[in-house]
């Protein structure tokens, strides 16, 4: 008994931890998590509740398999029935347990298939990427905005700056813009690889010879960080992916310089984005005349 108020004392910290972990960040991992990613698009939203709706029929099943596991123990042991029933059948209780498992997996399976069918069923994008999968890097390229072409890969640690998290920051960073349907087209130069974003609900192989599509609709700004999830070689945990999602204005902007110089158009909106920060920062530091 000790041993079971132990575990479920543990449940409790490890779920408290969880909802505290999913709290504290966005596009990233966090210390001591243990849930997902909080969610900056449609799909993922839908993956989170779907993964709540889940938790909820996983964890009344356990309660409920516990429960008899008690009763069984407490009621069918030698001292408390030394003359055991031979009872064999019950045909309540084998309809019962025949007909309820059935009702849970259409339970599960309806909101299954939605999710599925919206991962798949493209809408009309706003533009197009292409990530191309190498070892150990990814290349892109902007179909619909002229020769904007790149290689994005890891970030020494000696040049990370304040924020950016080791083994997840490129060099060059994806730009998108917010509010958009970005449509992805995948592949790979030589081996599996798959391009995930956690917080967008994206993953999708990329495949030698062959074009996979993806979608997402980032509907807040920020940086959003991924990983090849295909074990595709050494170094596979050295090929991060980095989105930034900023506004329309700023991309437009980005796209039109980094048609001549990608590394110069970085910088400038990472100029652009610290002059918006501190400007956000002196607004909340001025004082409220209304109070």
């Amino acid at each position: 008994m000790r041993k079971l108020f132990a575990t479920l004392i543990l449940i409790a910290f490890s779920t408290g931890l969880a909802v505290q972990a999913n709290a504290a960040g966005l596009g990233q991992p966090a210390e001591w998590q243990l849930g997902l990613q909080q969610a900056a698009t449609p799909v993922m939203e839908f993956i989170t509740n779907f993964h709540n709706f889940l938790l909820v029929i996983i964890t009344l099943i356990s309660l409920f398999v516990l429960a008899l596991l008690l009763y069984v123990m407490a009621k069918f042991n030698a001292k408390s029935n030394p003359k055991p029933s031979k009872t064999t059948h019950n045909t309540f209780i084998e309809v019962v347990w025949t007909v309820v498992p059935i009702l849970i997996l259409i339970a599960i399976a309806i909101p299954s298939f939605r999710l599925l069918y919206f991962q798949r069923d493209l809408p009309a994008a706003d533009m197009t990427i292409k990530a191309i999968g190498n070892k150990w890097y990814w290349d892109y390229e902007y179909p619909d905005h002229g020769d904007i072409s790149f290689t994005a890969t890891m970030k020494a640690d000696e040049d990370l700056k304040d924020g950016e998290p080791r083994l997840l920051q490129t060099d060059v960073e994806v730009v998108v813009p917010v509010n958009k349907v970005i449509r992805v087209i995948v592949t790979a130069n030589d081996v599996l690889h798959a391009w995930t974003v956690p917080s967008f609900g994206s993953k999708i192989d990329a495949v030698p010879g062959r074009l996979n599509e993806t979608w997402f609709k980032a509907e807040k700004e920020g940086v959003f960080y991924g990983q090849c999830s295909e074990l595709c070689g050494k170094d596979h945990a050295f090929m991060p992916i980095t989105v930034r999602v900023v506004s329309e204005e700023m991309f437009n902007a980005w796209a039109e310089k980094a048609k001549d110089d990608v590394d110069e158009a970085q910088k400038e909106l990472s100029a652009a984005l610290e002059r918006k920060g501190k400007l956000a920062l002196d607004a909340s530091a001025k004082p409220n005349n209304n109070n």
